[in-house]
């Protein structure tokens, strides 16, 4: 059981790198002072690098990833996680939950996350090597 004192786990923010919107929403989300630790991994970065928690570079590339702990969320998701960290965007998070949004906010991140898999792989992205 967590005391007073005890600080939260860092979560861990998967991101493409070489997303050029990507990067400019991360590089804004770094200028915060998050209310817990945040931990940046840039999944274009180090295509070597073994990603946490067993996840493929694949599944990685397909959806942004926001890990807490063992627990990972995705789309929408994932942004709500990484939203109740961060100043300013934590009451974005919360009135999404509170007017049960969060459908709306996925079904638009899908439509965003297909058009910008499909270029990365045009890229060459996807591949793991």
């Amino acid at each position: 059981m967590p005391t007073e004192t005890s600080k939260p786990a860092p979560l861990r923010v998967l991101y493409d790198g070489g997303c050029p919107l990507c990067r400019r929403e991360i590089a804004h989300y770094q200028r915060l002072t998050p209310r817990r630790p945040i931990h940046w991994i840039d999944i274009d970065a180090d295509r070597e690098q073994p990603l946490p928690l067993g996840l493929t570079r694949e599944h990685a590339m397909a959806r942004f990833h926001v890990l807490d702990g063992e627990d990972i969320q995705t789309g929408a998701h994932a942004f709500l996680l990484l939203w109740s960290a961060l100043p300013g965007w934590r009451h974005l998070g919360r009135l999404v939950r509170l007017l049960h949004l969060a459908g709306w906010l996925e079904q638009g991140y899908v439509w965003f996350a297909r058009r910008r898999l499909r270029q990365r792989c045009r890229e060459g992205a996807c591949s793991v090597g």
